[in-house]
Protein backbone atom coordinates (compact mmCIF):
# COMPACT_ATOMS: atom_id res chain seq x y z
CA UNK A 1 0.00 0.00 0.00
CA UNK A 2 1.65 3.40 -0.73
CA UNK A 3 2.35 5.67 1.95
CA UNK A 4 -0.42 8.43 3.04
CA UNK A 5 -0.27 11.51 5.15
CA UNK A 6 -2.29 12.77 7.91
CA UNK A 7 -0.74 16.04 9.02
CA UNK A 8 -2.39 19.57 10.15
CA UNK A 9 -0.47 22.84 10.80
CA UNK A 10 -2.54 25.73 12.43
CA UNK A 11 -1.22 29.01 13.77
CA UNK A 12 -4.25 30.60 15.40
CA UNK A 13 -5.98 31.95 19.02
CA UNK A 14 -7.05 29.93 21.81
CA UNK A 15 -10.41 30.85 22.35
CA UNK A 16 -10.74 29.81 25.67
CA UNK A 17 -8.45 28.42 28.43
CA UNK A 18 -7.52 24.92 28.18
CA UNK A 19 -9.21 22.04 30.08
CA UNK A 20 -6.83 18.92 31.33
CA UNK A 21 -8.25 16.41 32.93
CA UNK A 22 -6.94 12.38 33.62
CA UNK A 23 -7.77 8.87 32.16
CA UNK A 24 -8.94 6.70 34.99
CA UNK A 25 -5.09 5.22 33.86
CA UNK A 26 -3.55 8.50 34.93
CA UNK A 27 -2.69 9.44 31.61
CA UNK A 28 -3.32 13.38 31.45
CA UNK A 29 -5.59 14.80 28.33
CA UNK A 30 -5.98 18.51 27.87
CA UNK A 31 -8.25 20.12 25.23
CA UNK A 32 -9.12 23.71 23.55
CA UNK A 33 -10.51 25.56 20.96
CA UNK A 34 -8.43 27.08 18.22
CA UNK A 35 -9.42 30.03 15.92
CA UNK A 36 -8.06 29.99 12.67
CA UNK A 37 -9.43 33.56 10.25
CA UNK A 38 -9.19 34.09 6.42
CA UNK A 39 -10.07 37.15 4.38
CA UNK A 40 -11.34 37.11 0.79
CA UNK A 41 -13.03 39.34 -1.20
CA UNK A 42 -16.78 38.14 -2.02
CA UNK A 43 -18.77 38.28 -5.31
CA UNK A 44 -19.54 41.75 -5.04
CA UNK A 45 -15.96 42.57 -4.66
CA UNK A 46 -16.41 43.45 0.05
CA UNK A 47 -13.87 42.27 1.93
CA UNK A 48 -15.10 39.35 4.12
CA UNK A 49 -13.53 37.49 7.00
CA UNK A 50 -14.28 33.94 8.00
CA UNK A 51 -13.59 32.30 11.50
CA UNK A 52 -12.63 28.55 11.49
CA UNK A 53 -13.10 26.83 14.88
CA UNK A 54 -10.59 23.58 15.31
CA UNK A 55 -11.21 21.10 18.62
CA UNK A 56 -7.72 20.29 19.68
CA UNK A 57 -6.35 17.57 22.02
CA UNK A 58 -2.97 17.13 23.41
CA UNK A 59 -2.24 14.02 25.74
CA UNK A 60 0.50 13.12 28.27
CA UNK A 61 3.42 15.48 28.18
CA UNK A 62 2.28 17.93 25.82
CA UNK A 63 -1.23 17.51 27.86
CA UNK A 64 0.14 19.53 31.01
CA UNK A 65 2.37 22.03 28.92
CA UNK A 66 -1.34 23.09 27.74
CA UNK A 67 -2.45 23.50 30.93
CA UNK A 68 0.45 25.01 32.37
CA UNK A 69 1.48 27.27 29.78
CA UNK A 70 -1.62 27.95 27.44
CA UNK A 71 -4.34 30.38 27.94
CA UNK A 72 -7.55 31.87 26.46
CA UNK A 73 -6.21 34.81 23.50
CA UNK A 74 -2.83 32.44 23.07
CA UNK A 75 -1.50 32.48 20.01
CA UNK A 76 -0.11 28.83 18.98
CA UNK A 77 0.89 26.83 16.08
CA UNK A 78 0.21 23.58 16.40
CA UNK A 79 1.09 20.30 14.69
CA UNK A 80 -0.97 17.52 14.56
CA UNK A 81 -3.07 15.21 12.93
CA UNK A 82 -7.03 14.44 12.18
CA UNK A 83 -8.91 12.25 14.05
CA UNK A 84 -12.60 11.52 13.62
CA UNK A 85 -14.67 9.44 15.84
CA UNK A 86 -17.68 8.58 16.39
CA UNK A 87 -20.56 7.21 19.06
CA UNK A 88 -24.54 6.84 19.05
CA UNK A 89 -26.73 9.36 20.32
CA UNK A 90 -28.02 8.18 24.16
CA UNK A 91 -31.55 9.73 23.14
CA UNK A 92 -31.85 9.85 19.51
CA UNK A 93 -30.08 6.79 18.71
CA UNK A 94 -28.31 8.93 16.11
CA UNK A 95 -24.58 8.41 15.00
CA UNK A 96 -22.73 11.91 15.95
CA UNK A 97 -19.32 12.23 14.77
CA UNK A 98 -16.00 14.68 16.00
CA UNK A 99 -13.01 15.79 14.08
CA UNK A 100 -10.19 16.70 16.03
CA UNK A 101 -6.68 17.75 15.83
CA UNK A 102 -4.84 15.68 18.01
CA UNK A 103 -0.99 17.94 18.51
CA UNK A 104 1.94 16.35 18.26
CA UNK A 105 3.49 19.25 18.90
CA UNK A 106 3.18 22.78 20.00
CA UNK A 107 4.77 26.49 20.21
CA UNK A 108 3.83 29.74 21.93
CA UNK A 109 4.01 32.25 19.57
CA UNK A 110 4.18 36.16 20.93
CA UNK A 111 5.34 37.38 24.75
CA UNK A 112 3.45 37.47 27.80
CA UNK A 113 2.45 41.20 26.81
CA UNK A 114 0.67 39.77 23.57
CA UNK A 115 -1.74 38.10 25.28
CA UNK A 116 0.05 34.57 26.73
CA UNK A 117 -0.44 35.23 30.37
CA UNK A 118 1.02 32.27 32.11
CA UNK A 119 4.60 31.63 32.61
CA UNK A 120 7.13 31.27 29.58
CA UNK A 121 6.61 29.73 26.07
CA UNK A 122 6.73 25.89 25.88
CA UNK A 123 7.02 22.97 23.06
CA UNK A 124 6.64 19.12 23.00
CA UNK A 125 9.33 16.94 21.57
CA UNK A 126 12.57 19.14 21.49
CA UNK A 127 11.67 22.29 24.29
CA UNK A 128 12.28 24.45 22.26
CA UNK A 129 11.42 28.40 22.10
CA UNK A 130 10.27 30.21 19.12
CA UNK A 131 12.75 31.71 17.45
CA UNK A 132 12.16 35.74 17.75
CA UNK A 133 8.60 34.45 17.41
CA UNK A 134 7.39 37.38 19.60
CA UNK A 135 8.59 39.69 16.78
CA UNK A 136 6.70 38.61 14.29
CA UNK A 137 9.58 37.68 12.47
CA UNK A 138 9.59 34.23 10.71
CA UNK A 139 12.93 32.94 10.23
CA UNK A 140 14.10 29.10 8.67
CA UNK A 141 14.35 27.79 12.00
CA UNK A 142 10.30 28.54 12.56
CA UNK A 143 9.60 26.56 9.30
CA UNK A 144 8.99 22.55 10.45
CA UNK A 145 10.34 21.66 7.13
Amino acid sequence: MPKSVNKVILVGNVGADPEVKYTPSGIPVGKFSLATNERFKDKSGEWQDRTEWHNIVAWQRLAEIVGEYVSKGSKVYIEGKLQTSSWEDRQSGEKKYRTEIVARDLVLLGSRENGNSKSEPATSGEQREPNDAASGEITDEDIPF
